[in-house]
């Protein structure tokens, strides 16, 4: 008999036993079954994006410093 077991800093692992898994739930660890989906949350990206100045502005910008 297999038992998975997660935690949150050490990952996952697999217990051969009973006592084995009673003893990790102890110790923090969480049993889960890998069979049933887990459910992904989408991130969402709150930074701005960066734009690269294109190759026009970059030598607008050049000719004006130069005025």
């Amino acid at each position: 008999m297999h038992i998975y077991l997660n935690h949150p800093i050490h990952g996952t692992k697999v217990a051969i036993s009973d006592l084995e898994a009673e003893c990790d739930v102890e110790n923090g660890w969480t049993i889960y079954n890998p069979s049933t989906p887990s459910i992904v949350e989408e991130t969402v990206n709150l930074l701005a994006v960066k734009r690269k100045y294109t190759r026009k502005v970059a030598e607008t910008e050049a000719t004006n410093e130069g005025n």
